[in-house]
């Protein structure tokens, strides 16, 4: 099949394709869409796809075949294959019923797939008054110099022995957030820089890694990172320091724009919010 941007442009929201995620609205075409189409047939990456950067096999595709297409209305259903399993009914339309039948088609697809979730993924623009879930947050290179800040902040490679030898205790506290994934591949070398800030001799922050890939377009693109402070340093302003040296980080080396996701009230949302991000919508879950 092939969509019709005559019926899908009207009723979205939010720049987002399913198994793709946010993209820049100037990327934001008919062709994105089609695009998971064929990769779900070919069961491969997309050559933009920014999980690429994590795993040789793709976990989520498109269900092509349970597709609802249709003026006013378009559901977009995928299987995440790990974790047990899970089908997200992505809604894009403006029909008052259009949540009930995606939740009827996800929890149908469930029970095909042997899922053990079912959800639906709906979208709110960013004029919302309601805002909630995860808001999709666009950091524009171009716009304005991303100076260096002052502090304790550098690559990971960059600090004595000692200090890097204290990241395997942060990434373990902080493994909720990723880090402890992200530990294991800093140690294969084979990832771009992961920048750390330190206090008293031990890594207390970190950010990274820090990667520029093309777009769909070929427009270099700031890739997303990882990003926490330990408990007992939160409120110090090192989540800044450590931001804005991720922000120059991405100017310097040619980045021109770089999206983020962050939970909505969430330190991270207002650190964005308060570095003049500009905001693209919201993607909220519900279970079906």
């Amino acid at each position: 099949m092939r969509f019709r941007w005559d019926w899908l442009r009207p009723v979205v929201t939010v720049p987002f394709v399913p198994t793709i995620g946010p993209v820049h609205p100037s990327v934001f075409t008919e062709d994105l869409f089609t695009d998971t189409l064929t990769a779900a047939s070919r069961e491969q990456f997309l050559r933009y796809d920014k999980d690429l950067r994590w795993s040789d096999s793709k976990d989520e595709t498109v269900l092509v075949e349970d597709i609802v297409h249709r003026p006013g209305e378009t559901l977009i259903p995928t299987l995440l294959r790990r974790g047990g399993g899970t089908v997200k009914v992505h809604v894009y339309g403006m029909q008052p019923e259009s949540p009930l039948v995606a939740s009827e088609l996800a929890q149908k697809l469930a029970a095909q797939h042997s899922a053990s979730k079912a959800r639906i993924v709906r979208f709110l623009g960013p004029e919302a008054p309601d805002g909630r879930g995860t808001r999709i947050q666009l950091k524009d290179f171009t716009a304005a110099p991303c100076p260096a800040p002052d502090g304790p902040v550098r690559p990971f490679t960059e600090w004595p022995p000692d200090v890097r030898d204290s990241f395997e205790d942060f990434a373990d506290e902080m493994a909720a957030d990723g880090f402890a994934f992200l530990y294991r591949q800093m140690l294969t070398g084979n990832i771009g820089p992961v920048l750390t800030a330190v206090v008293n001799g031990t890594v207390a922050g970190a950010i990274g890694p820090m990667e520029i890939r093309p777009d769909a377009l070929t427009v270099p693109q700031l890739m997303p990172q990882y990003f926490g402070v330990r408990q007992a340093h939160r409120g110090t302003g090192l989540g800044r320091l450590l931001w804005r040296a991720a922000m120059h980080w991405g100017q310097t080396h040619g980045a021109a724009y770089q999206l983020l996701q962050t939970e909505v009230g969430g330190a991270s949302d207002r650190l964005c919010r308060a570095e003049g991000l500009t905001s693209l919508g919201f993607t909220f879950w519900e279970p079906a």
